[in-house]
């Protein structure tokens, strides 16, 4: 039976009965890479940012990067001031009131439910391919695909597997990730290099000649183009904030997840670049065969290039590391969202049920469960009214990311306005890096949102001929609207500030 503290009467964050003094910064940064996903991430978004920007997807990968680097910082001191589960609901509550903090923890738990079912999609993908493969019968492939009543059938079952794991708590899924994570990794090295050997024998199709004007995104691109390669950049590096969330639950909370989240986005960088490089040299960004632009290959670029690069037995290795990456970021990506989930019952924004914690396991195991449903739900109904599924929850996501990052910067800025100009290190990370990140995350936004409008900028699925990016993304977001004036009048001392109020540090107490 589940246990729930007594709901806080206090005005400071509360304890929540995690597991306290397991994640150090290696094991977090190893959760965050986990999350992130990179073999699963980069098959899925390779196609539609090549489809965007071309040849300059190293520029875009760098750009999506730099927002994303700035506003790791807006997280590392606001953690450093308050550790809490549930991370971004909480600092921006504390930094501008109850309803944006309830809007950006409802953007949190949205662009979860949103990636979970991405994950599990690729990896049902992958399981098919791999039995394709390894029985040699390449009509088993188009079970995860084609067929509908399968494809779901399956992603059902992955999802609940990976429901019941998070809800085992956070020990099991460290365990589990080392091996994970460490096999994608490997053969994602492994692919790369492969490629590029047969880029210098000269029998790689594209065959393409390194060029330095592939880092500039300021040349070659529209700003359309720019914005849209730039969601999906940002989407491929989504997840880096685990480590976080998992503050209560650190060696050092205050050290301990700021360090794990700079480690684990310098790595994505590092792997991102080397794969877009790599594949881009080897196949090219043409809109034939295994051109990167081809459309048959834009949701599933490694299952076209795994053979060609790495033999039929190296491609399964390929197939089973994405197969991997998806089941190892299914499982941690419910981490965040469970643990968002528990402080926003606790503070009394979302029911008190959510505040739950399993006595055996020390975990959310509640919100994993309400997660886990969620996901299955929204996945049946975005795939039976899509037929590409992960072009446009990707797009859709985008929007989610840059409204909550954005929102987690912007609360940095504001919560620590009586010190940011005490000495440098405030000016650069409570400042600058927090305010620059926000912007660029801002006017990601507003462009997506204007953009999701149009079917063609996705699958070309539409409702009343308006995208159905838009219903996903910015939709979701004003349903969250919609139920935030519900709980405002289901439990109204959130939103009196009597729980979790407005605050900012001492003004004497700067670094």
């Amino acid at each position: 039976m589940a246990t729930s503290p007594t709901e806080p009467e206090l005005t400071e964050t509360s304890s929540k009965g995690l597991a306290a003094n397991r994640i150090g910064v290696f094991s977090g940064a190893v959760l965050g890479v986990s999350t992130v996903a990179p073999g699963y991430t980069l098959t899925a978004s390779i196609g539609l940012i090549v489809a965007a920007v071309g040849l300059k997807m190293p520029a875009i990968f760098i750009a999506g990067f730099i927002p994303m680097f700035l506003t790791a910082y807006a997280y590392r001191e606001l953690n450093s001031d308050t550790t809490d589960a549930g991370a971004s609901f909480t600092w921006s509550t504390k930094a501008f009131g109850p309803y944006v903090g309830w809007m950006c923890g409802w953007g949190m738990v949205i662009a979860t439910i949103i990636v979970l079912s991405n994950l599990a999609a690729v990896g049902v993908q992958f399981f098919y391919l791999l039995l394709a493969r390894i029985f040699d019968h390449p009509t088993l492939a188009d079970l995860g695909t084609s067929n509908k009543l399968v494809n779901i059938l399956t992603t059902l079952a992955l999802l609940a597997a990976a429901t019941y794991i998070s809800m085992r708590g956070i020990t099991t899924s460290e365990r589990i990730q080392y091996y994970l994570v460490g096999f994608q990794m490997i053969v994602l090295v492994v692919f790369s290099v492969i490629a590029f050997v047969k880029v210098g024998n000269g029998s790689a199709p594209g065959g393409l000649t390194f060029d330095i004007d592939w880092f500039n995104p300021f040349t070659g691109l529209t700003i359309t183009a720019f914005a849209v390669g730039l969601t999906g950049s940002i989407f491929a590096f989504w997840g880096w904030d685990t480590c976080l969330t998992l503050g209560e639950e650190s060696k050092d909370p205050e050290r301990t997840p700021g360090r794990a989240g700079l480690l684990c986005v310098l790595t994505i960088l590092g792997t991102y670049l080397l794969v877009a490089l790599a594949t881009m040299m080897y196949a090219g960004v043409g809109e034939e065969g295994l051109g990167l632009g081809n459309p048959d290959n834009a949701d599933n670029v490694f299952g076209a290039l795994a053979e060609p690069v790495m033999g039929r037995w190296g491609g399964i290795l390929l197939f089973l590391a994405i197969l991997v990456s998806s089941l190892a970021s299914l499982q941690t990506t419910f981490l965040p969202v469970a643990r968002t989930m528990l402080s926003m019952g606790s503070y009394r924004a979302f029911p008190a049920k959510f505040a739950e914690i399993s006595p055996r396991f020390l975990s959310p195991a509640y919100g994993a469960a309400v997660a886990g449903v969620v996901t299955a739900v929204f996945y049946t109904a975005v795939t039976l009214l899509s037929e590409r599924t992960l072009t446009d929850t990707i797009a859709a996501l985008g929007i989610m990311i840059c409204w909550y990052y954005g929102i987690t910067a912007f609360a940095c800025v504001w919560y620590f306005r009586h010190q940011l100009f005490a000495n440098a290190h405030n000016i650069i990370y409570k400042f600058l890096c927090p305010l620059l990140g926000g912007t660029a995350l801002l006017i990601v936004f507003v462009i997506s949102v204007g953009e999701s409008f149009d079917p063609e900028n996705g699958s070309g699925a539409s409702l009343f001929g308006v995208g159905l990016i838009f219903y996903i993304g910015f939709g979701l977001l004003l349903l969250g609207a919609v139920l935030m004036i519900v709980m405002r009048i289901l439990r109204p001392a959130f939103f009196r500030g009597e729980t979790l109020p407005r605050s900012t540090p001492e003004t004497t107490s700067v670094r």
